[in-house]
């Protein structure tokens, strides 16, 4: 019988994330490092750890995870191998009540890994196998089984085909489309991007990915804005880590805090936060909820271990939003 009806389709990656935490990781400030800080091991020690932790990760069942614990019907693309990492993040998705009929498998080549080095202080390092991750098939999608209201995707490898068929299917069932393009999209350059940011509903990236698109230096947030700010369809949103957010719409900017809390892990924050706030402007229709509500799913990840650990079981409360400043520029 066909699956239709969803409420939500993510697309993108599925791997398995392997947390390694350790204080003896050591730090050095490094100011060419995203972070600011080098991670350093010594050849030939023994380093002890803390914690080992097993997940599933990847921006697709991140995103996915989201919606179906705030109660959207949720259906997951991604492409995994014929191993016990593939079997787990189906079982994973499955435990989650996030429907995985349209998860494809590769039976030749594994799932995606990637191992993540926490320090103490929570900083990571991550290295990464991208294995079938990369590899959606776009003539394997399952389109005729799939109508959903939204789409929301993520880094498909720069596959053109995967992308042309996504707007392509949103296109012919009115469908809405959130985007957080990944950097094998972003290196498309903006001229072959903005025909697609254009049908983008909301679109989702970091600061310095914003930046490097539109050719600015990342402190030059107006001129980012201006350029970026008019191509979707409702919302531009721009994730700056412990800085907060910014979102764009109707010729307003908005800038939302971010959420205070020990942060111990920043792996799936930028995945947490685009998914809350797509959710949020699907349940209120409302740009500054939706910060608040993407600003506290945030929060719950970066203070737990692992990218799915701290995603909120549901909606956060009125009382909740309002610990998240959130205020128009």
């Amino acid at each position: 019988m066909a699956k239709k009806g969803f409420d939500m389709l993510t697309i993108g990656s599925a791997v398995r994330d392997i947390f390694l935490r350790s204080a003896a990781f050591e730090e050095h400030k490094d100011k060419s490092a995203p972070d600011g800080v080098d991670a350093c091991l010594q050849y030939g020690s023994k380093v002890a750890l803390s914690d080992i932790i097993y997940a599933s990760g990847g921006g697709a069942t991140n995103a996915a995870v989201t919606f179906a614990n705030w109660g959207f019907k949720t259906a997951c693309v991604a492409r995994v191998g014929n191993d016990f990492h593939a079997r787990d993040i189906i079982a994973e998705l499955k435990r989650d009540k996030v429907e995985t009929f349209a998860i494809q498998q590769d039976l030749h080549k594994p799932t995606g890994t990637s191992v993540i080095l926490v320090s103490g202080e929570g900083h990571r390092a991550i290295m990464t196998s991208r294995g079938v991750s990369k590899d959606i098939d776009a003539k394997a999608i399952q389109w005729t089984k799939i109508k959903s209201r939204w789409i929301y995707m993520t880094s498909v490898a720069g596959n053109i085909a995967v992308l042309n068929d996504v707007f392509a299917h949103a296109k012919k069932t009115l469908g809405k489309v959130a985007w957080n393009p990944g950097n094998a999209e972003l290196q498309l350059g903006l001229k072959k991007l903005a025909p697609y940011f254009l049908h983008t509903d909301i679109l989702i990236m970091n600061r310095e990915e914003a930046a490097a698109v539109v050719d600015r230096p990342p402190r030059d947030l107006e001129g980012i804005l201006n350029v970026l700010g008019p191509l979707p369809r409702e919302a531009l949103v721009i994730t700056d880590g412990a800085h907060g957010a910014y979102a764009h719409a109707n010729g307003t900017t908005w800038y939302a805090s971010a959420g205070k809390g020990k942060r111990v892990n920043t792996t799936g924050a930028g995945d947490s936060f685009g998914s809350g706030f797509t959710a949020g402007v699907m349940r209120y229709g409302d740009v500054d909820k939706a910060l608040r509500c993407a600003a506290l799913n945030a929060l719950g990840v970066v203070t737990h271990m692992g990218a799915k650990a701290g995603i909120l079981k549901g909606f956060p409360t009125e009382k909740a939003m309002k610990t998240i400043k959130v205020r128009q520029m």
